[in-house]
């Protein structure tokens, strides 16, 4: 997993706004605004250095499961990306959304706190998901701490 240090050093220091590294990307399928399911969102705002392998995560997933199946999984449940914020649990330490090179899908489903148990998606069905993500260079904190299911995050 890529350091707070590292973040710095690469994608450069957060600040609330997003200003200087922020850029919008428009996705190739609707997605929907997991706590307002009727909100549909088409386009989202990342760091301008992921948003290539962010997109094409989109596209291969779009191409692997088909629009349908994405939203019979709810893959389509958009939880945030840039999110000028603080970690969870932490006082001082930034999440990696402050730098929007996170993303949250299906977090109703996929809890903070979930173990490969009861997550959503550590059902073998998404694994070709959570495949493709790496395939693009993030990560998964569901596979590589097995809680936080909903969260990727770029891995270099």
């Amino acid at each position: 997993m890529i350091t707070t240090e590292q973040l710095n050093e690469k994608y450069g220091i957060p600040n609330p706004t997003g200003k200087g590294y922020l850029k919008t990307i428009k996705l190739p399928y609707k997605m929907r605004v997991a706590w307002e399911k009727n909100s549909v969102v088409t386009q989202i705002q990342c760091h301008e250095l992921i948003a290539d392998s962010l997109l094409a995560v989109f596209e291969d997933i779009l191409q692997y499961y088909g629009y349908q199946r994405i939203v019979d999984l709810g893959i389509d449940l958009y939880g945030g990306c840039f999110n000028y914020r603080l970690m969870r649990g932490s006082k001082t330490t930034l999440s990696r959304h402050s730098w929007g090179t996170a993303i949250d899908l299906d977090p109703d489903r996929n809890l903070l706190k979930e173990s490969s148990r009861t997550a959503r998606f550590a059902r073998p069905e998404y694994k070709p998901m959570i495949d493709i993500f790496y395939k693009q260079g993030f990560i998964s904190l569901g596979r590589e701490k097995n809680y936080d299911w909903m969260h990727f995050e770029i891995g270099r």
